[in-house]
């Protein structure tokens, strides 16, 4: 059975044989087995463009079918999404605030008067 090789290991041939690079060479630096495989991907580059490598959904795949969630299920998961990347999101503020020591205030305050 032959290797799966992701569209970024895709892209970065195409991007190596514009640079000057050799078939050889790509497969080399990659560690892609067969040679043939770059030139069938900028072959299809050239064609398609980077549309080339996008999966279309149901096409090839194998295994288990995914199983369609129902309506609910789907809001309260994206729901459940949406509060996580919320709690993410603060910390992280959070953090970077404190990496610069942001809100603590350097300053003496003296009497004005």
């Amino acid at each position: 059975m032959g290797k799966h090789y992701s569209k970024g290991i895709k892209l970065e041939a195409v991007q190596l044989f514009q640079a000057g690079k050799t078939h050889g060479e790509i497969t080399e630096v990659l560690g892609i087995r067969d040679p043939q495989r770059t030139k069938k991907w900028i072959r299809a580059y050239r064609e398609k463009g980077i549309g080339a490598f996008e999966k279309i959904a149901g096409s090839g795949t194998r295994g288990r079918r995914l199983k369609k969630e129902n309506t609910p299920a789907y809001i309260a998961r994206l729901e459940m999404e949406v509060v996580l990347l919320k709690k993410f999101h603060t910390e992280l503020r959070e953090l970077q605030l404190a990496q610069r020591n942001i809100g603590q205030s350097t300053t003496i305050e003296q009497n004005t008067r």
